[in-house]
C-alpha cells in the first residue's frame, strides 16, 4: 500500500493555491467574484476573527449555514488555526441540533439568523434558552450543552448573548497576520480537522472523523479526471455533505479550477449557470442528473462545455439514468465513496469504456485496498461473486467520535473497513456497488434485492421513482413494499403494478404492498431516506 510523504494541512492547501493560480477566478457567487488571492485574504481574515473569539486548537466548530461564500471562509479558516469544523445539515431542526452540538462536544456555534423562511436563531434560542439572558456573549453557560463557549451569528443586527460575526473580523484586525500564521504553521496534519455526520439514510447520524489526508484524496481524484485551471465546477451539492465539499471546494485549491456556487439545488438556475459561466463539470446523484435532463430548459440550454462529472452507478435502477446523462449532458465517470472513507475511494477513468462508467463504480483510487468478502465467514469470495466491500487505506476514517464500541466494529484489527455494503470486483480491481446489505429482504427465506425490483418497476411508462423497503408479514416474516412516485399525469393502480412484475421476476421478489406518494424523505445529498420511508410504510400499512 502507497504511502504519501508530502502532507499538507487543508489550510497550507489554500495558500499554496493563492501562490500558483493568485489573478486567476476561484469563486463565483450571485454576481460576486473572487480570485484565489482575494479567497485567501477572506479566509485569513476569518481565521484572526475565530482567534479574536477565543477559539483554540481542537475546540470543534459547529457549522450551521446554507451554500455561501462565508461557508468557504470559515472552513479554511477554522483548519488554519487549527480547530475542527463539525458541518451541520441544514435541514437539521431543534432535536437534530442538540444531538450534533452535544455529542461532538462543540465550543463554538455558528449560524445565520435566517435563510428564506427558516428562522435559525429562533431554534438556537429555544435550544439554549441561556441567551436571552445573557448579557455579555463571552459570558454564555448553556447548561444542556456544558462545551458550549460561543454562538456566533451573521446578521446586520446584534442578538443578545451572542456574537456578531463582522464585530469578530474587526475584532480580529488587531491580531498581527504574523500571529495568525504562526497559529497555521503549528496545525499536525495528522491531526482530525473535521467531523461530518453521516448523511442518515440507515438511522441516526455518527460523527465521522478525518485528519488532513481528505486533500490527498481530492488531489488523486483531480489527477484521474485531469482538472485544472481551464475547468469551472458547478456547486450545487451541500457543502455539508462530503459530495459538495471535497468536489466543491477542496478541489478548486487543489486544481485552480473556478468554482461558481449555489446556495442550493435548482435545475433551471443550474442550467442558466451551466450556459451563462461555461460550465465544464457538474457532479451529483442520479436524483440531480435526472430533476436536469427532465427541466423544460434542458433542450434549449447550451450544454456544450460540459465535459466531466460524477454520477455514481452500478445499482440496476441507477444505470437508465447513467446512459441518458452520457446522451444528454457529458461523458460521466462513476465513483465509489461514504463519508467514512473520503467523497472517492474509488473512481472510474474517463478512457473507461462506456459500458463500464455505466454500469460500474470505478477502480480503487490510490494508497486504497478493496476486497469482497462473504459477511458470514469472512473469506474472501472468487472475483465476480458478489460479498461485503471491505477497504483499507489511509482514507479511512480515524474513527467515530466517542463511538468506541462501533468504531470496533467497522475497523477491525487488521485495519479494514467494513462498509455494509454489497459489492463485487473484477479480475482488474474495479468494483461495482450492488446497494447496502440493509436493503436486502429476507422474503420466506429468499433474498431480494430492492434494486433490482425498483430497477424492473422503473421501466413501466407511469413510474417516475421507486423505492422498496421491507414490512413485516406473518406468513413471509418480510415482504416488499413500493413506495411510488408517478410521472406527470401517470396513472397506474396498484394490481397493475403487480401484474406488470408478474412473469419478469421470481413471485417471491414481487412487492407486496404499494404506496403511492408525491414525495420520498430525503437527505440534503439527493439520497433517498429509507428507514424514514419505512416508518412511513408502517404507518400507511397499519403495521407500526
Amino acid at each position: 500500500m502507497s504511502r504519501w510523504i508530502d502532507k499538507v494541512t487543508v489550510g497550507a492547501t489554500l495558500d499554496r493555491a493563492a501562490e500558483r493560480f493568485a489573478d486567476l477566478e476561484a469563486l463565483a457567487f450571485k454576481g460576486q467574484r473572487w480570485t484565489f488571492a482575494e479567497l485567501k485574504a477572506d479566509c485569513d481574515r476569518a481565521a484572526r476573527g475565530l482567534m479574536a473569539a477565543g477559539v483554540q486548537p481542537g475546540d470543534k466548530v459547529a457549522l450551521w449555514l446554507d451554500n455561501r461564500p462565508e461557508w468557504m471562509h470559515l472552513l479554511f479558516a477554522v483548519a488554519k488555526v487549527g480547530a475542527v469544523l463539525v458541518p451541520v445539515n441544514t435541514r437539521f431542526r431543534t432535536s437534530d441540533l442538540e444531538y450534533v452540538l452535544r455529542q461532538s462536544d462543540s465550543a463554538t456555534l455558528i449560524i445565520a439568523d435566517r435563510s428564506g423562511p427558516v428562522d435559525y436563531l429562533a431554534m438556537v434560542r429555544e435550544l439554549i434558552p441561556e441567551l436571552a439572558a445573557t448579557a455579555d456573549a463571552d459570558a454564555l453557560r448553556a447548561g444542556g450543552f456544558p462545551d458550549l463557549r460561543r454562538v456566533i451569528v451573521l446578521s446586520d443586527a446584534s442578538y443578545d448573548g451572542t456574537h456578531r460575526w463582522d464585530d469578530l473580523l474587526v475584532a480580529g484586525e488587531r491580531i498581527a497576520p504574523e500571529e495568525q500564521a504562526a497559529r497555521g504553521q503549528a496545525v499536525d496534519p495528522d491531526a482530525t480537522t473535521i467531523m461530518m455526520y453521516t448523511s442518515g439514510t440507515t438511522g441516526f447520524p455518527k460523527g465521522v472523523m478525518h485528519n488532513h489526508d481528505q486533500i490527498r484524496n481530492v488531489a488523486d481524484q483531480a489527477s484521474r479526471g485531469a482538472i485544472r485551471t481551464r475547468d469551472a465546477i458547478l456547486t450545487y451539492l451541500p457543502l455539508f455533505h462530503a459530495f459538495g465539499l471535497y468536489e466543491g471546494p477542496y478541489m478548486s485549491v487543489v486544481s485552480g479550477a473556478r468554482q461558481v456556487l449555489m446556495d442550493r439545488f435548482d435545475p433551471a438556475e443550474a442550467l442558466r449557470l451551466i450556459e451563462a459561466e461555461k460550465i465544464t463539470i457538474i457532479h451529483g446523484f442520479d436524483t440531480h442528473f435526472r430533476e436536469i435532463m427532465e427541466h423544460p430548459d434542458c433542450e434549449s440550454t447550451d450544454r456544450s462545455t460540459l465535459r466531466w462529472g460524477i454520477c455514481a452507478s452500478g445499482l440496476p435502477n441507477v444505470e437508465p439514468t447513467v446512459r441518458r446523462v452520457q446522451e444528454l449532458l457529458m461523458p460521466s465517470v462513476s465513483g465509489y465513496g461514504m463519508t467514512e472513507l473520503h467523497a472517492c475511494a474509488a473512481q472510474s477513468f474517463p478512457s473507461d469504456s462506456q459500458e463500464d462508467r455505466c454500469t460500474m463504480s470505478g477502480a480503487p483510487m490510490p494508497g486504497y485496498d478493496f476486497k469482497v468478502v462473504d459477511p458470514d465467514t469472512g473469506r474472501p469470495v472468487p472475483n465476480g461473486a458478489p460479498g461485503e466491500l471491505l477497504v483499507r487505506g489511509y482514507g479511512v476514517m480515524q474513527g467515530y467520535y466517542k463511538k468506541p464500541d462501533e468504531t470496533a466494529k467497522a475497523i477491525d484489527a487488521d485495519g479494514w473497513m467494513h462498509t455494509g455494503d454489497r459489492a463485487l470486483k473484477r479480475d482488474d480491481e474495479t468494483v461495482r456497488f450492488l446497494g447496502r446489505y440493509k436493503d436486502m429482504l429476507k422474503v420466506g427465506g429468499e433474498n431480494v434485492d430492492a434494486a433490482e425490483v425498483e430497477a424492473l418497476l422503473l421501466t413501466h411508462p407511469a413510474v417516475s421513482h421507486v423505492a422498496v423497503v421491507g414490512v413485516p408479514d406473518p406468513r413471509l416474516h418480510e415482504v416488499g413494499c413500493a413506495c411510488v412516485r408517478l410521472q406527470p399525469g401517470g396513472e397506474i393502480t396498484t394490481d397493475d403494478l403487480f401484474a406488470y412484475c408478474k412473469g419478469k421476476v421470481a413471485t417471491f421478489k414481487i412487492p407486496q404492498h404499494a404506496l403511492f406518494m408525491a414525495e420520498f424523505p430525503m437527505t440534503s445529498s439527493g439520497k433517498v431516506q429509507k428507514f424514514k420511508l419505512r416508518e412511513i410504510a408502517l404507518e400507511e400499512l397499519g403495521l407500526a
